[in-house]
Formats: structure tokens, C-alpha cells, sequence
């Protein structure tokens, strides 16, 4: 059940510290600082970005973007949504997750479960890359337009529950794991 498709939110054996450092107390908690402030605008960053993307296909279907100005968000949005998502995990994988699972040791299955989401959001990216190109290939070529963006929109909707679950599951884990410690990076 802690597979990222079916998760509903972390289980409660990762909440632990959830429950002593609750979200609405984070930005006013002594050891939240600039690092874990930029972190958290990361992922807002993430949300907001898909939200443009879904935004500007569905007024592409609805006929209220222009072919050639929807086919350049896609390209720009497409490209950097998916390229700071895999730069990101890489980073969290590589350099947060082994401090934070060391700091707190009773939590690292948590960090685990983490890494195994990023493997299969990667997936999803890659699902999501492919629908896109391939839009982008029907709006080069003349074909069915909005029969291809209806399909890259069902993509993105697909994809933002992953992303939203993994992301909030990764907050609610990250965070209090950094103001319980006081870490540093």
C-alpha cells in the first residue's frame, strides 16, 4: 500500500513527527530557515507550472489559444517542468535523503519510499514527455489537434496526482525531520 499509485498519504508510522511539528506551525518554527523555505517554493513552483500547462491545453481544446502560441508553452513549460523535476529528485536522492534518514534512523524506510516514488514518477515523466512530443508533432503536422491535446491534458491530470501525493507526502516527512534536528545543509 506505499506504492506512490495507491497511497492515500504517508503511513502513519512516518507521521510520527507530523504529529509534533503540524504544516501550520513550519514557517513560524525556529529551525525552519531559508533552505527549507526555498525547498517548499520549489515544489510550488512545480504545482503552479503543471497548472499552466494543464490551463493552457485545456483553453487550447476550448479554442482560446492560438496553435502556434499553445505549441510554444508546451515546448517551454514541457521542457522545464520535466528537466527541474528530474534535476531536483536527483539531488534530494543523492544528497538530502541519506542525511535526513541518518538523522532521524527510525524514519529512513520513509526516505526509501521516497527514493521509490521518484522511480516511478520517473516513469510518469517519461509517459508524460512522450505525450507531449508527440502533440507537439500533431500540431507541426496538421493532424487532429485537439484529439492529441485532449490526450497529453489526460496525461498531465494523471500525472498531477502523482506529483501532488508525492510532494505532500515529501513535505510532511522532509520538514519535520529538519526542524526536530536542526539541520543544516
Amino acid at each position: 500500500m506505499d506504492e506512490l499509485h495507491q497511497r492515500e498519504r504517508l503511513p502513519d508510522a512516518l507521521r510520527v513527527l507530523l504529529e509534533q511539528y503540524p504544516r501550520a506551525l513550519w514557517q513560524s518554527h525556529q529551525n525552519f530557515d531559508g533552505l527549507t523555505r526555498f525547498w517548499l517554493e520549489r515544489h510550488l513552483m512545480f504545482r503552479r507550472a503543471l497548472g499552466d500547462w494543464q490551463r493552457d491545453t485545456q483553453a487550447f481544446i476550448d479554442k482560446d489559444r492560438a496553435t502556434r502560441a499553445h505549441g510554444k508553452m508546451t515546448a517551454q513549460i514541457g521542457g522545464f517542468l520535466i528537466n527541474e523535476l528530474h534535476g531536483h529528485h536527483q539531488i534530494e536522492d543523492a544528497h538530502y535523503f541519506p542525511v535526513l534518514a541518518q538523522a532521524e534512523a527510525r524514519l529512513s524506510h520513509g526516505f526509501d519510499l521516497l527514493d521509490a516514488d521518484h522511480h516511478a514518477l520517473d516513469a510518469e515523466l517519461a509517459a508524460l514527455t512522450d505525450a507531449a512530443n508527440m502533440h507537439l508533432r500533431v500540431l507541426s503536422e496538421d493532424g487532429d489537434t485537439r484529439k492529441s491535446a485532449g490526450g497529453m491534458l489526460r496525461r498531465l491530470e494523471q500525472f498531477e496526482r502523482f506529483l501532488d501525493r508525492h510532494l505532500v507526502d515529501e513535505e510532511e516527512l522532509v520538514v519535520p525531520v529538519i526542524l526536530h534536528h536542526a539541520l543544516r545543509f
